[in-house]
């Protein structure tokens, strides 16, 4: 049977192959989770040699690799805010610039306060913020029941699911016969790619990851508007609207937002100084101020 050093060099090459950029990084990630070991142990236990069962449980996962399915949904976890989270194909892969939605969230929250997640997808932005801020509650919106599955294990294992409501929801259209509650905060990653856009983005991605997450099929605004048309009829009186946005998005959706109805209206810059997130604060309609850019 072959060793680790062995099994190492041909999984670099078949993932290099396959166009895997980081391939021996990756093989070593893939290898270290079916033996269930660190990556320590692999480079001091080079010449041990797998069992039959291991390398056949190798093969498969490095086979699904090799076809550019994610790592993540691979090994069924990723990182998000310090926090673990498991992730499926039902769900997008919880990203590094995700982070500032919910960094923005904490820093509005206030002791008993109330937010609505649109399209909570795996969790993660609402766990994580529950986790930080123990007096919050939330409601988290998704038009997948598989989604929601996921969201409610991911939260059970980090256990703030008694402070979260999880409703099958297309946008906010399951809230409109609810009793007429008022949030604080409102937080979206809506589908915000265009079909065209769908077309150049990475295999990982564009074969992997849910397209209902993803885009709307159109133009890539159609739910960012609705999002932003809607959220007034949900917020309190000086209640805040966080969204991710697309890279290329800031000047029409800066657009969509109504000047008697929203007081301030931020579009705010990631770390890599993209503008990704419309951070927005409801005032009244004697109380429009325009907008604000940053």
């Amino acid at each position: 049977m072959p060793n680790i050093s062995e099994t190492l060099k041909q999984a670099t090459e078949i993932l290099q192959a396959s166009g895997i950029v980081e391939a021996r990084r990756e093989a070593k990630s893939l290898l270290a989770f079916v033996l269930d070991k660190n990556q320590t142990f692999l480079v001091a236990h080079s010449e041990y040699e797998l069992s039959v069962e291991e390398k056949t449980q190798f093969q498969a996962v490095l086979e699904r690799r090799a076809s550019r399915e994610p790592f993540q949904y691979i090994v069924g976890r990723q990182e998000f805010c310090g926090l673990d989270f498991t992730v499926t194909k039902d769900v997008l892969i919880p990203r590094l610039e995700t982070e500032m939605l919910v960094e923005a969230a904490i820093e509005i929250l206030r002791k008993n306060a109330r937010f609505c997640e649109v399209g909570i997808g795996s969790g993660c932005i609402s766990v994580s913020i529950l986790h930080q801020v123990k007096t919050a509650s939330a409601i988290g919106l998704d038009a997948s029941e598989r989604a929601l599955a996921i969201a409610e294990r991911n939260a059970k294992t980090h256990r703030v699911l008694e402070r979260l409501e999880l409703k099958l929801s297309n946008v906010f259209d399951n809230l409109q016969d609810e009793k007429d509650e008022k949030f604080d905060l409102i937080v979206s990653n809506p589908p915000y790619i265009s079909s065209e856009e769908m077309k150049t983005l990475q295999r990982e991605v564009r074969d992997f990851e849910p397209h209902i997450a993803l885009t709307d099929g159109k133009d890539g605004l159609s739910i960012v508007e609705k999002i932003i048309g809607t959220a007034p009829n949900f917020l309190k009186a000086d209640g805040f609207l966080l969204m991710e946005i697309g890279f290329n998005q800031a000047i029409k959706v800066r657009e969509m937002f109504d000047k008697t109805i929203w007081r301030e209206v931020e579009i705010l810059p990631d770390i890599q100084s993209i503008l990704r997130m419309v951070k927005a604060k409801k005032g009244t309609r004697d109380k429009g101020q325009g907008i604000s850019e940053r």
